[in-house]
């Protein structure tokens, strides 16, 4: 079979059904994601479970989270997460400097640890001592479980073309610093 035409998102209301939702509620704005992943509800359903917890029930601080997240975005050149994320780390005291940093690959062990998990699948003794005089175990493995799931979403994203959700800035996405 010669496809050519990418998986489109549901609009709103569908995938609002098609996940369960009993009605379509105006307050939560569209998701281009959950439009795709409710093509697959199956699938939606037990990765949104799973996501949940690194964005809600995580031990990992939401800084260290959203830092990681959008440094995995930037690296896989993922609009639609690296949008989506500038946001939540805003939102989560992250300065403009600090997506900076993240942007041009600053040397932090933050955003080295990444790149390490992203090109190694593993984290150097330095990196990991780095990390672990700030972060415990459980945090440590979550660290490492959000930038593996983020890396996934990642190439859903630009596998789909998932585009950025209406209304949402673009946040310098092609300075490609």
């Amino acid at each position: 079979m010669n496809r050519t035409r990418r998986v489109t998102p549901l609009p709103y209301a569908e995938y609002m059904e098609a996940l369960g939702a009993s009605a379509p509620d105006a307050r939560k704005p569209h998701s281009n994601a959950l439009g795709l992943l409710a093509r697959h509800p199956e699938l939606a359903r037990a990765f949104l479970e799973f996501n949940k917890y690194l964005l809600v029930d995580s031990t990992l601080p939401k800084r260290t989270r959203e830092l990681a997240v959008l440094r995995v975005a930037w690296r896989r050149r993922c609009r639609y997460e690296w949008t989506q994320h500038v946001q939540i780390a805003r939102r989560a005291g992250i300065t403009d400097e600090e997506i900076d940093q993240v942007r041009t690959g600053a040397p932090t062990p933050l955003n080295r640890a990444v790149d390490e998990l992203e090109s190694d699948s593993r984290l150097s003794d330095a990196t990991y001592e780095a990390l672990a005089a700030d972060l415990d175990d459980r945090q440590l493995m979550d660290l490492v479980f959000t930038v593996g799931t983020y890396g996934l979403l990642a190439t859903a994203f630009n596998t789909f073309e998932v585009e950025p959700d209406p209304g949402i800035p673009d946040e310098n996405f092609n300075n490609q610093e």
